[in-house]
């Protein structure tokens, strides 16, 4: 039980670590202070859990009652923060090299997210209700990228990115299998993130996208 539990937590903190500096990428790119840098790192960070905990009844989320995942927020934006200003590393922060960057980020927060999103709805008695154990672990995936992009007044990018959130479902729906095959809980946490990241990856290296139209 305790090495679950610390797999679990393993993979929230690093997805913490990857959407807070996600956020305060973006947040550095739109120019804002310090403290937007942080507001933004922190709510891309905690803001799908937070839409989780309370779509569930589980209040006050999360984040309140464990800040470890706000102060892990806070100083990741800050070191992101210090990196840019001290122009250390200036070399990776090149428009192109911010586009990868930022879809590393992301994939690794949105697949981390993913999986704790659809154990949480497990341990809170939901593993019988399907669409809601697959939301919520999309949600928990999504949300704090949407929020993220609200607060910075540009279009969310799982409206508009390569297989964004259709990389989330499908890291949801086959967490869910593997549970009911009996595979350890472990397991399945590292197995069904790391499939959401690579089919993240992919999909930026390869251009995949879901159809579009557009008004003649």
């Amino acid at each position: 039980m305790s090495k679950y539990i610390t797999v679990l937590f393993v993979m929230e903190i690093i997805g913490t670590v990857a959407f807070s500096c996600s956020g305060a990428m973006l947040a550095i790119k739109k120019h804002l202070d310090l403290l937007g840098i942080i507001v933004l790192g922190v709510v891309t960070a905690c803001g799908g859990g937070m839409i989780r905990d309370v779509l569930i009844g589980n209040t006050p989320p999360n984040l309140f009652i464990h800040p470890i995942y706000v102060e892990v927020a806070i100083a990741s934006a800050v070191v992101m923060f210090i990196i840019i200003k001290t122009k250390k590393f200036a070399s990776l922060f090149t428009a192109t090299a911010y586009d990868w960057i930022m879809n590393i980020l992301d994939a690794i927060g949105l697949g981390a997210f993913t999986v704790v999103g659809v154990n949480t709805a497990y341990s809170a008695g939901y593993g019988d209700y399907l669409f809601l154990t697959i939301f919520l672990g999309v949600i928990t995936g999504v949300g704090g990228g949407l929020l993220r992009d609200i607060m910075a007044l540009q279009i969310p990018a799982i409206l508009r990115k390569h297989i964004y959130a259709c990389a989330s479902l499908v890291g949801a729906i086959l967490y869910i299998i593997l549970i009911n095959l009996m595979i350890p809980s472990e397991v399945a946490l590292i197995l069904c993130a790391s499939i959401v990241v690579i089919i993240r990856l992919m999909a930026r290296q390869l251009e995949w996208n879901l159809p579009k139209c557009d008004f003649v």
